[in-house]
């Protein structure tokens, strides 16, 4: 008798776990899909903006310039973001909407299996994604990763220095980038930031060279 209650008390437990695994896993990687999006949207901030800095600095000394360019890109590729997520989160909605009318329209008759599909319509119009805000958020990762490079240019005046300074911090921001993106997708660390911070360096510099010589060619003319 000791040894069945003992059975009949360890499979409950079992059990449990089971059922508050799978939860915590699945709300970890909702988390992680949001801020792995959040990273990338504001990497794609940092590395544009920087390269148009540094191309518009291959050719023009001064500060206002840079930084006005800097702003430009800000409201031209937040907008950009916001717009685009907006479009692409807006056409899954409607595909899940649609998908969950073809459901309901050819659900069975039976009243039990009505509630139950009834009760999974609405958990699942809860999950449903939201156009205005991933918009939202898509705009505010790109700005929070633009406002990097124009505030290290804002307050030197040496221009060599200035290019310098962005190239320093737009490296420190991606390699912190890269390695909060290797956390979340749980991807090796070193080669993550590796991989981010080489893209980052080559964007500035295939922009700078292109536009100096683009410019150097229109001076000679």
């Amino acid at each position: 008798m000791a040894a069945q209650n003992q059975v009949q008390i360890a499979i409950p437990k079992q059990h449990d776990d089971q059922n508050q695994a799978p939860e915590k896993d699945f709300d970890y990687s909702q988390r992680a899909q949001w801020l792995r999006a959040a990273i990338l949207g504001a990497n794609d901030g940092l590395v544009s903006v920087a390269s148009l800095m540094m191309g518009v600095g291959a050719v023009q000394e001064n500060v206002k310039t840079m930084i006005l360019t800097g702003f430009a890109g800000l409201f031209a590729g937040a907008c950009s973001m916001a717009i685009g997520e907006f479009v692409s989160v807006y056409s899954q909605l409607d595909i899940e909407l649609a998908q969950m009318k073809r459901e309901k329209t050819t659900g069975g008759g039976q009243n039990q299996e009505h509630q139950h599909q009834h009760q999974e319509e609405e958990g699942n119009k809860e999950q449903l994604p939201n156009p205005f805000q991933a918009a939202g958020a898509s705009s505010i990762a790109f700005s929070l990763g633009a406002i990097v490079p124009i505030l290290a240019a804002a307050f030197i005046a040496d221009h060599k220095v200035r290019l310098a300074v962005i190239v320093a911090a737009v490296s420190l921001a991606l390699l912190a980038f890269g390695g909060v993106g290797a956390f979340l997708g749980r991807s090796p660390m070193v080669k993550s930031c590796a991989r981010v911070l080489i893209g980052g360096w080559m964007a500035m510099a295939i922009t700078f060279g292109l536009t100096r010589l683009i410019g150097s060619m229109g001076l000679e003319m």
